[in-house]
């Protein structure tokens, strides 16, 4: 099996030590690094150890034969573009259990007509997570509200639409929410 445990990890910004200490229970850097590198044998148990020590799907570290990657060609920062001093990838996002898709048909607040906003479902007693997060939440009849979780309050929760002097809207008691975890946007 051929993992991007390393593409991820390096993509967030992490060290070995850094994963080893977000692991549960906690590991080395020296065991990450041999997971990492394929010198040690990654089983389903690792692969989904690691996956939830850097937030991703456990299916996001594994190259499955026949799937491409785009090659990074530049880095983008303050100082402007650089070329990256070793060979990076960008997979492409992977569809998951419990992901929902939110697709932009107008440009409103910081979101472009076009982009794809990926959603993780969450039950309502994780909505304390999504503070200050973009959220999806339905509403009776098939209708939804989307925008940022500003507030909760027992039952009720407050949300900031996206749009220039909108008003906070209040929604009780809703059966689930789905929190923006991916933008994709095209150019």
């Amino acid at each position: 099996m051929i993992t991007r445990i390393r593409a991820v990890r390096r993509a967030k910004g992490l060290t070995l030590e850094q994963v080893g200490a977000l692991c549960d229970p906690p590991t080395t850097a020296q065991t990450i690094g041999r997971l990492e590198t394929g010198t040690r044998t990654v089983s389903v148990k690792w692969l989904n150890r690691i996956a939830r020590a850097l937030d991703v799907s456990s299916a996001e570290l594994v190259a499955l034969p026949g799937q491409s990657v785009a090659p990074v060609a530049a880095l983008l920062g303050p100082e402007g573009a650089r070329a990256p001093t070793r060979s990076m990838a960008l997979p492409p996002p992977l569809a998951t259990e419990g992901l929902v898709g939110v697709h932009v048909s107008a440009s409103i607040g910081d979101y472009r007509s076009g982009d794809a906003i990926w959603c993780r479902r969450i039950a309502p007693d994780a909505f304390a997570s999504a503070l200050n997060r973009d959220i999806l939440l339905p509403r009776p009849a098939g209708r939804f509200l989307f925008g940022r979780l500003i507030g909760r309050e027992g039952d009720r929760l407050h949300l900031l639409p996206l749009g220039a002097n909108a008003r906070q809207l209040v929604l009780t008691d809703p059966p689930w929410g789905a929190v923006a975890v991916q933008l994709v946007r095209q150019l």
